[in-house]
């Protein structure tokens, strides 16, 4: 699955059999806040919400910026991947 950031709109986006999901973030100095996850329901239950998540607070990550979750998905994402949020430098 190629994934690629869309940074003049705040998104990741991917494509998967003609369909695009995508996750919308807010970015603030200091952290990066997952505000929505949109996942065809075409290409559902395949991991894509997961990758699309994973590559958003990777770059998070990338830059400095803390993880946080508006996003109900986002929310479960971290908690499940406590990681991201507490990341040792």
């Amino acid at each position: 699955m190629d994934i690629k950031h869309v940074p003049e709109e705040n998104m990741f986006v991917a494509e998967l059999d003609g369909e695009t999901a995508s996750v919308v973030y807010r970015r603030f100095d200091d952290y990066l806040d997952i505000i929505h996850t949109y996942v065809p329901t075409s290409i559902g239950g395949r991991g894509v919400a997961a990758a699309l998540t994973k590559a958003a607070y990777q770059y998070a990550l990338d830059n400095d910026l803390r993880c946080q979750a508006t996003c109900s998905y986002a929310v479960k994402w971290l908690e499940r991947h406590p990681e991201y949020l507490n990341p040792k430098k």
